[in-house]
C-alpha cells in the first residue's frame, strides 16, 4: 500500500519551561524503515512519546494514517490497533508472574475493529503463530522475568506481529544487547518489515547499522538539522556537525 503511514509538521515539545523539541517536521511513507539519530538529550525519545500521543506538545499538525492525532492522543481504534511500539525498556515489572504467551496475547486484544474469527481458538493460534515467526515458540510458557535481553526482545516482536499492523515505533529497542543478539534481533526485524509491509521509525545509535538497513535518516538535536539517505547524511561532515569534532565515525560501507 503506497501513501503517507505518518506525518508531522511544526512538532515543539516544552518540558518545564525548557524548549526540548522545536518546530520539527518530517513524513514517512509506506513500508519506508525510517532511523532517527542524534547525541545524547538531543529529544529522540521525547520525539517519539508526542508523536505516539504520550506527552503533550505545543501546535502541530500529526497524522497517523490519515488520522489527526487528538490534543490528548486521541485516535480511533482501528488506526490506534495499527501502531506497534517497542520500548528501550519494557514498562512492566519483569518479576511480575507473567508468562510469555499471555504476554503475546495481550497484543491480539489490542484495541480494533472485532474479527471473525477473534475467539479464544484464534487468539490462541495466532499467539502460536507469532512465537514461530519469532523464534520463541518454546518460550510461551516461560516467565518473563526468566528471559535474557535478546529473548525478551524477540518476544517484544511477537507481540506486535500477532495481529496486523501498519506503523512500528523503536525507541532504541536493541540497546543493552551484546553484538550477536543484536545482529539477531536486527536481522529479524528486516525479515518480519518485509512480510508485513511495516512502515518503521526506529531511534538508534548504532550508526553502522542504519547505514546498513535504514532507506532515511532523521538527524535531530532539537530540531531537525538535516534528513536523507544513509549514504548521503551520514558522511564524516555531517557527522561532526551533528555530534560535535570527537564523534566515533561508523564504516560507510554496505555489507550483504
Amino acid at each position: 500500500m503506497s501513501g503517507t503511514v505518518l506525518r508531522v509538521q511544526d512538532l515543539s515539545v516544552r518540558r518545564g519551561g525548557t524548549p526540548v523539541l522545536e518546530r520539527v517536521s518530517f513524513s514517512l511513507r509506506s513500508r519506508s524503515n525510517t532511523a532517527l539519530v542524534g547525541p545524547n538529550g538531543a529529544g529522540k525519545s521525547t520525539l517519539v512519546a508526542a508523536v505516539l500521543g504520550l506527552l503533550p506538545r505545543s501546535s502541530c499538525e500529526v497524522e497517523i494514517l490519515g488520522h489527526p492525532l487528538g490534543a490528548e492522543g486521541q485516535l480511533p481504534r482501528s488506526v490506534r490497533s495499527q501502531i506497534a511500539y517497542v520500548p528501550q525498556n519494557l514498562a512492566l515489572q519483569r518479576r511480575f508472574p507473567l508468562a510469555v504467551a499471555e504476554f503475546v496475547g495481550f497484543g491480539f486484544d489490542s484495541p480494533g475493529p472485532c474479527w471473525p474469527w477473534h475467539n479464544r481458538q484464534g487468539r490462541r493460534l495466532a499467539v502460536q503463530r507469532a512465537l514461530e515467526r519469532t523464534r520463541c515458540a518454546d518460550l510461551g510458557q516461560r516467565l518473563l522475568s526468566e528471559l535474557s535481553g535478546g529473548q525478551l526482545k524477540r518476544v517484544l516482536l511477537a507481540f506486535c506481529v500477532v495481529r496486523p499492523r501498519r506503523l512500528l515505533v523503536l525507541d532504541e529497542a536493541q540497546a543493552g544487547l551484546d553484538v550477536p543478539s543484536k545482529e539477531q534481533f536486527q536481522h529479524l526485524l528486516l525479515e518480519l518489515c518485509g512480510q508485513e509491509g511495516w512502515t518503521v521509525l526506529q531511534v538508534s545509535h548504532d550508526l553502522d547499522l542504519v547505514l546498513r538497513s535504514c532507506d532515511q535518516v532523521l538527524c535531530l538535536n532539537r530540531w531537525l538539522r538535516c534528513s536523507g539517505s544513509p549514504d548521503h547524511i551520514l558522511s564524516p561532515e555531517r557527522l561532526s556537525e551533528i555530534y560535535g569534532p570527537n564523534v566515533v565515525s561508523c564504516r560507510h560501507q554496505r555489507h550483504g
